[in-house]
């Protein structure tokens, strides 16, 4: 914790899992572009969108959507209850925001409700679980999606040869990424 920020970095090779910004700015790490999801599922058009977060974490995409939009009813998966504990206690996680410990396919395949933006955001180390990370996997994202709704994918990779993660994810989902 720093007098600007709080960090969590959990015991990964590199990198920072969540951050808090105190002072209410954006966070400069990538949730600051995944803010755009909300836009493309036309939160300014709409009452409320339904945000789902696969890999909830402390809630930094959370926090930051109800700070800059805060027409949203944000549900939580995250598969460590620690983490859930850290998000309420250093992370000002809003109590209104409900979080649930399993797994977020698992999730997926227990709940029958659409949502306007899911965010896949769960990383084991630096890699996408298994078993989020197939082809059924994203079709039932898809399908757990309003018409209009967006998914965002927090992955730390990119491809420009033909196969790359990117081509395969919108010939699945049907959507440019």
């Amino acid at each position: 914790e720093t007098e600007s920020e709080v960090l969590l970095s959990t015991n990964v090779l590199f990198g920072v899992q969540s951050v808090y910004v105190k002072d209410d700015s954006l966070t400069g790490m990538y949730y600051d572009y995944a803010m755009a999801a909300p836009m493309m599922a036309k939160v300014n058009e709409k009452d409320k969108l339904d945000v789902l977060i696969l890999g909830m974490g402390t809630g930094t995409f959370a926090t930051q959507c109800d700070r800059y939009y805060g027409n949203m009813d944000m549900t939580g998966v995250e598969i460590d209850e620690d983490i859930t504990k850290l998000a309420n206690e250093y992370f000002h996680l809003s109590k209104d925001t409900p979080v649930y410990t399993y797994d977020g396919r698992a999730f997926l395949n227990a709940v029958d409700k659409k949502y306007d933006v899911i965010m896949v955001d769960a990383y084991q180390d630096i890699t996408i679980p298994f078993q989020m990370s197939s082809t059924q996997f994203f079709n039932l994202v898809k399908d757990h999606l309003n018409d209009d709704g967006v998914m965002v994918v927090n992955m730390n990779m990119r491809g420009e040869e033909e196969g790359n993660i990117n081509q395969y994810l919108a010939d699945t989902i049907g959507t440019a990424f």
